[in-house]
């Protein structure tokens, strides 16, 4: 997609004389103020609250066969893991005096020192706050900061396609950049790449790597998203650019300033698919839109409203949802302990219905067990696959049993995963939590384990 150059900015503008269609003829411009204008005032405004962010963290290399169960000891020496200090480049945005910043979590996600260069070259140690690698969003505080230049937040929800946009950030780390472009799209979802998923603004003002973390501001200068990602094919920008919308950037700054360290999202507990064209003639509506829900699990808080199975959510607060990551960023932005305004379609008739902001309940008690070293599997973390584990683990729904939270080194070995909910051992049913150890031990030395994985059984077979 071209850029779109608005006709204020135009050295020459083409005009349609009225008498004839056809005909056209060039206007130049009339005065100083008109061959003057620029964008120049609103990046002097603006610029210095974008950052650049430079990262490091230690990670360990690691042998190809390290978790293989059968070629593991033949090249137990091959290979050993090294430290490794691996480097991210990136951008930022100053949101407060204080030194508040966001930028992308993949930028600055588990690193273990951040340094921050501001346009004026001063530089400032930074620590994350919150970060979030579903959402792609992290917020950092610059240490000693005072006096800070920042942007303000524009609700993102009053942005409209076609309003002229600046993207800000630092592009292959050539320095501070400013592109220009439109907002070419709202309510994109599961298009953006990377671990990032939701809610996107779309955006044809070049964007490339080093801009992630950088600002997309209006023509006032005010923030309405944060560059997170490109589609492309060659590496470079092809105009198709997604940001983060500030409504949800709002929401993590609020949590980190709560002193959260990790984003608590709201849980629909549902499951639902979005009414394309088939659905709705099924359904006799007579525009498709909106999201059907086929699951509702026990203590859904859209159960608890009198939602059930069959209702169309077609709108949370007001703004239209049609597919299941709208609908999540809607809860998102509203935020834990809120109501937010639900508007379903049931039997034809449309009705609004508050709907209660609720954290995923740890409902009945995880009972977390770890095996001790003297254990078959030592360092096997297992839980209750109640609510909060689910959402923590990103399994189905009903997902319900003994869920593996961490594999530990020799359960990694024998082909267990985080995530796997354990059936049976050597035949005998896994209930509950404290009996995987118990079982363990008794089973030993050949065992055989039957585990859920997706929607598929495992069974691994191994010797204690």
């Amino acid at each position: 997609m071209k850029h779109l150059i608005p006709a204020w900015l135009a050295v020459v503008i083409l005009a349609v004389s009225p008498a004839s269609a056809p005909a056209q003829q060039e206007v130049v411009p009339q005065s100083r103020a008109e061959i003057s204008l620029t964008f120049a005032p609103l990046v002097r405004e603006a610029a210095p609250a974008v950052v650049n962010i430079y990262a490091s963290r230690v990670v360990q290399t690691r042998s190809p066969f390290q978790d293989d169960p059968i070629f593991g000891n033949f090249f137990r020496d091959f290979g050993q893991a090294r430290p490794r200090v691996q480097n991210s480049l990136g951008s930022g945005v100053i949101l407060s005096e204080d030194g508040i910043v966001v930028s992308n979590y993949h930028v600055v996600g588990q690193a273990t020192d951040i340094r921050v260069v501001l346009n004026d070259r001063r530089e400032y140690q930074a620590r994350v706050l919150l970060g979030d690698e579903e959402s792609d969003l992290a917020i950092l505080r610059l240490d000693g900061a005072t006096d800070m230049p920042h942007l303000s937040l524009r609700d993102s929800d009053t942005v409209e396609v076609g309003e002229l946009v600046l993207a800000i950030g630092n592009p292959f780390g050539v320095g501070q950049t400013v592109s220009s472009g439109i907002v070419s799209g709202l309510a994109r979802s599961g298009t953006a790449t990377g671990n990032a998923r939701g809610y996107f603004i779309q955006t044809d003002a070049p964007i490339n790597p080093g801009n992630s973390g950088g600002a997309l501001v209006d023509v006032k200068g005010r923030l309405i998203g944060v560059n997170t990602s490109i589609l492309t094919r060659s590496g470079g920008s092809n105009g198709i650019g997604f940001a983060i919308p500030s409504a949800l950037v709002a929401q993590f700054v609020e949590q980190a300033r709560a002193g959260n360290d990790r984003f608590q999202r709201p849980w629909a507990g549902v499951n639902g698919q979005p009414v394309d064209a088939d659905l709705s003639e099924s359904l006799g509506l007579s525009v498709p839109g909106g999201v059907i829900l086929s699951q509702l699990h026990a203590f859904s808080p859209f159960r608890a409203a009198g939602f059930t199975t069959g209702d169309v959510v077609t709108a949370v607060d007001g703004q239209p949802v049609n597919t299941p990551p709208e609908m999540l960023y809607r809860m998102s932005v509203r935020g834990i302990g809120a109501d937010a305004q639900v508007t379903r379609r049931r039997g034809g008739v449309e009705e609004t219905v508050a709907v209660t902001m609720i954290a995923p309940p740890d409902q009945p008690p995880r009972d977390q067990r770890e095996l001790g070293r003297r254990d078959v599997l030592p360092g096997l973390v297992v839980a209750n696959a109640n609510p909060a584990v689910v959402a923590e683990l990103g399994l189905p729904l009903t997902a319900d049993g003994v869920v593996v939270l961490e594999p530990g080194p020799y359960g990694g070995r024998v082909g267990l995963r985080r995530g796997d909910i354990l059936r049976s051992i050597n035949g005998v049913p896994i209930r509950r939590p404290g009996e995987v150890g118990d079982v363990l031990r008794r089973a030993s030395p050949r065992l055989q384990v039957e585990a859920e994985r997706g929607n598929r059984r495992v069974f691994l077979r191994f010797r204690g």
